[in-house]
């Protein structure tokens, strides 16, 4: 279980960007963070594998605060927590199977991780990562020659090779249509539900959280205004709605066709 306890991350210009934000995750969920930009969505993320420290709280995975922990703890800690970043984060010249295999530089002894040098084990557990998300035929190719959703698929890979038991997925398909959308969804609601992965995934697509989540929670302006279900979300009204987007929000269109927009733009 994660449990997060009055976390708090202000920035050193002295942006606070949360406030007192607690919540739990029991293990297996597919948990979706929403929230316009801004909210705290990212930092949320960040802090509780982190990238980068919270100010304030506590951030207890099966009982071990990873806010505490620094070193050696620290590593072998994220090493079981996968990322997924909106913008890919992909070795652009190296090859499909190099990125795949950065995975498991936390299990990887330092020469070998400086020389590049893996073991069969590896190569094959990462044959393995590429097939599963089906661009296996992609491997030798560099990352920058791959389309956007096949850069993704690449990310989850790599994520996969960490043999992790949370994955933090940052508005992964935020640069996607919503076809590929759909698609890198459906490869991280495999994760969850094929390998009791627990999915914490930000998302700004109403019907990509009606579609994939088990529970959602809902920041604006750093703090948590919304915790609910599947059921919650699918029933959400339009005062909850704009609770979390604001009083200028709008919802254009509704049930699985909704997306969540502002007057002024998508709420990235």
């Amino acid at each position: 279980m994660l449990q997060v306890r009055n976390l708090t991350k202000v920035y050193d210009d002295g942006t606070v960007a949360l406030k007192n934000v607690s919540f739990e995750v029991e293990d297996g969920d597919f948990l979706v963070i929403i929230g316009l930009s801004g909210s705290g969505k990212s930092t949320l993320l960040r802090c509780i594998n982190r990238l980068i420290d919270p100010t304030e709280g506590q951030i207890l995975w099966n009982g071990i605060d990873l806010a505490q922990l620094e070193g050696e703890e620290l590593r072998n800690a994220r090493r079981q927590i996968g990322m997924v970043f909106q913008q890919f984060n992909l070795v652009r010249r190296s090859t499909v199977m190099t990125n795949v295999l950065s995975g498991r530089l936390g299990y990887t002894n330092t020469w070998r991780s400086l020389t590049g040098r893996f073991s069969q084990a590896d190569m094959q557990k990462a044959r393995g990562a590429l097939q599963r998300l089906g661009i296996e035929d992609q491997a030798h190719k560099r990352a920058d020659e791959l389309s956007g959703g096949q850069q993704q698929r690449v990310g989850i890979a790599r994520a996969l090779m960490q043999d992790p038991k949370m994955i933090l997925a940052d508005e992964p398909v935020a640069s996607l249509d919503p076809v590929l959308a759909h698609s890198i969804m459906q490869h991280l609601e495999k994760l969850n539900r094929q390998d009791g992965i627990t999915v914490l995934c930000s998302l700004h697509y109403l019907d990509l959280v009606q579609r994939y989540a088990s529970r959602v929670i809902g920041l604006r302006d750093g703090n948590l205004v919304y915790q609910g279900t599947k059921a919650d979300v699918l029933a959400m009204t339009d005062a909850q709605f704009k609770e979390i987007y604001g009083e200028e929000a709008e919802r254009l269109g509704s049930g699985l066709q909704g997306e969540m927009k502002t007057t002024t733009g998508s709420a990235t």
